[in-house]
């Protein structure tokens, strides 16, 4: 099931971006503030129509794909997510169930399997308003992974949490392509992006500065081009930490 972007437009954010996604791949979107990458998202999601240009799921029209339906093939998570009621953490990821309607077995499975992911397993029964931001952005995850999507997008996924999770996930979402799904992240670390993604898509200006493998698209010239800055990249691959040098000017 590929997910494809033909000649997006969206103004002031997105000038012509095209590109095609496949399943089975972690893609990272990296760019600087402003570079369009979540309104590249919330477009390839289906919930922001573009002026101009289309986005297609299997070749056929995501706008012309009943709701439900879309909701059972992508799972979006946003930057910032409003919680209205003080639910518990299991009645929070069961809200992932809602586009589904199947028995009550296969719900409460996959809500149990989402929870475990995100080790949450302990703050199953606690309310969403005692939760850490960290615990509270695991729980919004795992709402997004009870749903089964076959295409995860999460803007910025790992903002909020500590290292030790910040690892775990990385390693989920890799456990997640690797059984076929499709994962998109908008990262603002690019470390994480050269270690962690399969492809990387650079963002610039609502256009597409580079994309492909990790250790091509952030080269230092690329990085030295698009975040204004000088850069070098450390240790082996797999492993790259960066480091920046002075801000190059204008």
């Amino acid at each position: 099931m590929t997910l494809r972007a033909h000649d997006l437009t969206l103004a002031g954010r997105l000038a012509g971006v095209s590109l095609t996604l496949a399943p089975g791949q972690v893609t990272a979107i990296c760019g600087p503030n402003g570079a369009g990458k979540s309104s590249l998202l919330t477009c390839l999601a289906g919930l922001v129509p573009p002026t101009g240009g289309d986005v297609s799921l299997d070749d056929g029209a995501l706008a012309a794909i009943p709701a439900s339906d879309r909701a059972r093939a992508i799972g979006y998570l946003p930057q910032q997510a409003h919680v209205a009621w003080d639910l518990s953490v299991e009645t929070l990821v069961a809200l992932g169930r809602l586009p589904w309607n199947r028995d009550r077995s296969e719900d409460a499975s996959a809500i149990t399997a989402a929870i475990a992911a995100l080790d949450l397993a302990d703050l199953r029964r606690r309310p969403v308003g005692q939760l850490s931001g960290g615990e509270r952005a695991r729980a919004l995850l795992a709402r997004v992974l009870a749903g089964q999507p076959r295409w995860l997008l999460a803007d910025e996924p790992l903002a909020n949490f500590d290292l030790m999770h910040q690892q775990a996930l990385l390693a989920q979402f890799r456990n997640l392509a690797g059984q076929g799904m499709g994962v998109v992240l908008v990262l603002h670390d690019l470390a994480q992006a050269m270690n962690h993604a399969d492809r990387v898509v650079v963002m610039h200006g609502g256009k597409i500065a580079a994309d492909g493998h990790p250790e091509t698209v952030l080269d230092t010239a690329i990085i030295a081009r698009v975040w204004q800055t000088g850069a070098r990249w450390l240790g082996d691959p797999g492993q790259r930490a960066l480091a920046l040098g002075p801000v190059r000017a204008r």
